[in-house]
């Protein structure tokens, strides 16, 4: 595991310990039991789609939101442009994240029909619980994080609450282990083969993985390019390098018509679908 991974790991686990000697476990489920039902996911049949990001600060980038932010109002323009999902950072010390963002987020979206996914550096099924209490719909799993085991329990702890789950690998390895993973968990909640071409030593983005790695990654299940899609031409390379969707976060959060460049990239990715 990088450096980076291994900070947010240790960062994460002191989270879930102190989130658990404020409610336990047994009140989580409950909370969650009770939780309103999240908008489902739904992938548009031209075979192209959308994840947009709510981002407010980024390790590499550094500040990408500014203090005065009208984040509904941002949350309300990606649903507009058509986004299949919104991803919301809740790391609190690298990317100013909160688990208050993603209940505030799922209350925008929910009624939009767009549903919300925790982007989190998860290491425990306590923090799926916490997703679905805050109304997400679904949650990102690190697979260079986890252990066999700790991503088995994790897949059918997800089944179990109905969130749908973006599996994100870094490299070939990654992507072996999620040949296996899908292959064992496919059932009613879906499964998203993610692809994240940011070096984990650097935090620079790799664009060129996404073209390299991308044909190895499982079939049957969406493919999501993860980081380096800044532009039009971006989504349609992807997009004719057989990715089902785009998951974009700094070049939203950084442009000041995110609304534009989310329609815009869902369009490019789709006329190359439709000509590819």
């Amino acid at each position: 595991m990088s450096a980076f991974l291994e900070e947010m790991a240790v960062g994460s686990r002191a989270r879930v310990r102190e989130a658990q000697a404020r409610c336990s476990l047994a009140a989580l489920e409950r909370l969650a039991s009770a939780a309103p039902a999240p908008a489902p996911l739904r992938l548009d049949a031209s075979g192209f789609d959308l994840i947009a990001e709510l981002k407010l600060r980024s390790p590499a980038s550094g500040r990408l939101a500014a203090a005065d932010e009208d984040l509904p109002g941002r949350l309300r323009g990606y649903a507009r442009a058509g986004a299949a999902a919104v991803s919301v950072l809740t790391e609190p010390s690298r990317f100013e994240g909160s688990l208050q963002h993603l209940a505030a987020a799922a209350t925008v979206l929910t009624p939009l029909g767009v549903p919300a996914l925790r982007k989190d550096f998860v290491v425990d099924p306590y923090q799926l619980y916490e997703a679905r209490a805050a109304g997400a719909g679904g949650v990102l799993i690190i697979l260079r994080m986890l252990s066999a085991t700790q991503t088995r329990e994790l897949l059918e702890c997800a089944r179990r609450l109905g969130l749908f789950v973006l599996l994100e690998a870094f490299d070939e390895e990654d992507i072996a282990r999620m040949h296996e993973l899908i292959e064992a968990h496919r059932g009613p909640n879906t499964l998203l083969a993610g692809l994240n071409c940011r070096d984990l030593a650097t935090l620079e983005v790799v664009p060129e993985r996404l073209l390299e790695l991308g044909s190895l990654l499982p079939t049957g299940v969406p493919r999501v390019a993860e980081s380096g899609v800044t532009s039009a031409e971006d989504a349609r390379a992807v997009a004719s390098a057989g990715y089902s969707l785009a998951l974009v976060g700094s070049a939203l959060m950084r442009g000041g018509e995110a609304q534009q460049l989310a329609a815009s990239l869902i369009a490019a990715g789709r006329a190359a679908r439709r000509t590819g």
